[in-house]
């Protein structure tokens, strides 16, 4: 498991955000650019409501980047744990992933809704969303999970 992967992004995030502890995401409109080689990968998107976006969040630092434990949102009333068991950007391989809504399609501009990406972040993939594939029945989350949303969004 030591083999390295390369990816190249395939456009790049376009909004007004610039600090990555930015809180409302759900409100804020973003525009994906995509590299003009991507744009034939677009075609039939637009009939989708929601979409996927992968992204890498290139302002992790390496320190933490190395955290392997912490609190969601640094909260105190809420037991610390393992960085995999929350929805965090501190981890291994700051990959984000969201579901937001798409409201257009213009050539290279792909306009979303609820990206929870600063300007500048790279884009790796963009997925439709399938309810149908994605749904599941009995969810269960920890008590925590309904706070910290919260004040997330």
């Amino acid at each position: 498991m030591t083999e390295e992967i390369n990816i190249k992004p395939i456009g790049v995030v376009r909004n007004a955000i610039k600090n990555k502890e930015h809180h409302g995401w759900n409100k804020i409109k973003s525009e994906i650019t995509v590299n003009k080689k991507f744009v034939p990968c677009l075609d039939g998107l637009q009939e989708f409501s929601h979409i996927i976006v992968f992204f890498w969040l290139h302002q992790v630092t390496p320190e933490e980047r190395a955290t392997k434990r912490a609190r969601p949102l640094r909260q105190s009333d809420i037991p610390e744990m393992g960085i995999f068991a929350w929805h965090s950007s501190r981890r291994p391989n700051p990959i984000g992933m969201t579901i937001v809504k798409l409201h257009k399609i213009e050539g290279d501009k792909v306009t979303v809704q609820g990206l929870d990406a600063i300007e500048g972040t790279p884009v790796l993939d963009l997925r439709p969303y399938l309810e149908k594939y994605y749904h599941v029945d009995n969810l269960k989350e920890p008590p925590w999970v309904n706070e910290v949303m919260g004040h997330m969004h």
